[in-house]
This record gives structure tokens, C-alpha cells and sequence, in this order.
């Protein structure tokens, strides 16, 4: 049975009682050695990188507006996209290269966009900014085309598919969208001290939330880790009640390993290419 929604704290901050929803969503401090996790994704994307068959475009001007391509043997069946996650504020394309080891090995491209992050642009500007990356990639690249995305990330292509910010001939190959451990509703950041960062007002954060927007024409499998904080298996489940999507909910994965099943054959990676 799915928790009830986070419990909402009253305190005090800068003379305004505000809801504290700081510790709901909080990752690292519930995960077992989660501060080690950014070293070792940063460890295996680089080891992955030296071993693979990679491309670098770009879609703007600045060392983040750029794709990584990572290619497999022979024609590729089509591209995944894979958008990273961090809050929109962290992490970059590089640090996730080795995801693409799973989807590369059964004969797709894998394109992994970088984007600027907050506070240096707002949420609804990344969002534009994935989908001219997006764009670039479909332009070069023919065949169908999958979007999967990780926390921040899972916002994101559920963004891009749920809206007009990719043109009809890009989204019309558009064939699956995976959504993992998404932020599908941006309302309750509102209410946390990452919104310092963010900017967000009550406006802005219902236009970016994709469970206020219309469910996309193409199938939708949202995935979430059964040890995953209980706000995020909220909004998981908030996305799949919103669209009428298949949501799985992956035993004994937390937040940090629940994309693990990228790098391998797995039922998340059956998921995006089956």
C-alpha cells in the first residue's frame, strides 16, 4: 500500500511561517553510503567513456549545451535520450555515461544532453533547453526515438512529452517515455529551501508540473524504487494516476541504484527498448 502524502511541518524561516518539506525530499542522508554515490557514478562513466564508440554535438552556445552520443555496432534500432537528474541544479551529462552501456549493447544510439543549471536559469528554461537538445538529436539522427529520464531528468521528459516544446515530426517518433522516480509535481518544492535556488512561484511551478498536463499520445511506463523516499513514491504515483500509465514499482532499489538496471539487461531496460 502506497503512503499517505508527506506530512507537512510548520516553521519558521526568514519571519514567514512557511511547510517544511526539506527532509521529505532528501535523498542522500536515507541511503545507505548515498555520499559515496557521486563518486562512483562519476568513476564508471569515465571508464565507460574510454572503452566507447562516442560523439559530442551541440545544440548552443556553452560547454552544457552539448549531446553525448554514445553509438552501438552497426545501424542503431533508434536513439534513447537519457536525461540526468540533480535537482536541476547538479551533475552533469558526464557523470551518467555508463547508463548507456545496457541500451548500446542491444543496438540503439544513446544520447545523453547536458543543460544549464539553476539558479543560473529557471526550471520551465531547462525544460526548453532538453527539448532543442532534443530536436538536434532527431535532426541527425533517423529512427524512433525513447526519452528516460532519472529524478529531475524523469520531470523532464515527462515535460517534453506532455506539451508543444518538442515539434510534431519530433514527437511523433517519440515512441516511449520512461519517467524514473520523477518530480511530477513541482508544488511541493515550493515549500522547501531548494526553491532559493529554484525561484519557483505557484505560477511556474504548475505550468512545469506534468501531472496538470494532458497524458501524451505515446506509451508511458513510470518507475519508481520500492525504498525510495515516500514523497517520491507519491509523485510517481501522482504521474500514473494522472496519465492512466503503467507504474512499476521496483523491489529493493532506492533512489540512488534504482537506475542501475540501465547498465545491463534488466527489466528497466526492457522497459525502455521492448
Amino acid at each position: 500500500m502506497w503512503p499517505r502524502r508527506c506530512k507537512l511541518r510548520a516553521v519558521e524561516r526568514k519571519g514567514e511561517e512557511v511547510t517544511d518539506l526539506d527532509d521529505d525530499y532528501a535523498n542522500m542522508p536515507y541511503i545507505p553510503e548515498g555520499e559515496s554515490y557521486p563518486a562512483r557514478w562519476a568513476q564508471k562513466a569515465e571508464a565507460f567513456r574510454d572503452t566507447a564508440m562516442m560523439l559530442e554535438i551541440g545544440y548552443g552556445t556553452g560547454e552544457r549545451r552539448q549531446v553525448d552520443i554514445f553509438l552501438p555496432m552497426g545501424t542503431p534500432k533508434g536513439v534513447i535520450v537519457f536525461v540526468h537528474g540533480g535537482y536541476w541544479m547538479k551533475f552533469s551529462r558526464q557523470d551518467f555515461s555508463h547508463l548507456a552501456k545496457g541500451a548500446t549493447e542491444a543496438g540503439w544510439a544513446v544520447a545523453m544532453p547536458g543543460y544549464d543549471l539553476a539558479p543560473d536559469v529557471k526550471i520551465s528554461q531547462i525544460s526548453g533547453l532538453v527539448a532543442l537538445a532534443v530536436a538536434e538529436v532527431a535532426r541527425r539522427f533517423s529512427g524512433p526515438i525513447r526519452l528516460v529520464g532519472h529524478s529531475a531528468g524523469g520531470h523532464l521528459v515527462a515535460r517534453l512529452a506532455s506539451s508543444n516544446l518538442l515539434t510534431e515530426p519530433v514527437l511523433t517518433r517519440v515512441e516511449k517515455v520512461v519517467p524514473i522516480s520523477p518530480v511530477s509535481d513541482l508544488a511541493p518544492l515550493l515549500r522547501t529551501a531548494m526553491n532559493d535556488t529554484f525561484g519557483l512561484d505557484a505560477a511556474e511551478a504548475r505550468a512545469e508540473s506534468p501531472v496538470h498536463a494532458p497524458a501524451p499520445p505515446m506509451p508511458v511506463t513510470v518507475w519508481v524504487g520500492e525504498d525510495e523516499r515516500p514523497a517520491f513514491r507519491d509523485q510517481a504515483r501522482w504521474l500514473a494516476e494522472a496519465w492512466g500509465c503503467d507504474l512499476v514499482v521496483e523491489p529493493g532499489k532506492h533512489h540512488f541504484d534504482v537506475i542501475e538496471g540501465l547498465e545491463d539487461e534488466s527489466p528497466l531496460l526492457q522497459a525502455v527498448i521492448g
